[in-house]
């Protein structure tokens, strides 16, 4: 992915607790990146030595969002515009399992239309991306 024409965001529901918002924000890092293991540059080392694993190459800005406004990015997606974007969503269905199994069962018996979503990431083209979000402000 080129940093010039790529972009990545996670946008959230700024009402959350800020232990949700961190909880939140983590879990769609790591899923983002296990799917797009090209983002994070190689592993480097400090003067002293001491290894440090690589890190995601470009900014990622976090943005505030509402339940209702996650909501119609997801449904945006569905637009033939949208669909070569990478999204990850975590909802307040998905935060309440206690195990994988859990969720997968419970995801198989909700209908889209019940989740909450807590937050959303999304990658891909930046004029996509900025399109979608572009007038988010930043989470504070």
């Amino acid at each position: 992915m080129s940093e010039e024409r790529t972009k990545c965001v996670v946008v959230l529901d700024g009402d959350l607790p800020v232990g949700l918002i961190a909880n939140t924000a983590a879990i769609l890092g790591m899923t983002l990146g296990k799917r797009l293991p090209e983002m994070v540059g190689p592993d480097v080392r400090d003067r002293s030595g001491w290894e440090h694993l690589g890190i995601v190459e470009f900014p990622v800005p976090v943005l505030r969002g509402s339940p209702e406004g996650i909501r119609a990015l997801r449904e945006r997606l569905r637009e033939p515009d949208f669909q070569g974007l990478t999204a990850v969503d975590f909802s307040d269905m998905a935060q309440s399992c206690k195990t994988y199994g859990e969720f997968i069962e419970r995801m198989g018996e909700t209908a889209e239309e019940k989740l909450r979503y807590l937050g959303l990431a999304l990658c891909g083209a930046r004029k996509q991306v900025d399109r979608l979000t572009g007038s988010l402000p930043l989470l504070r």
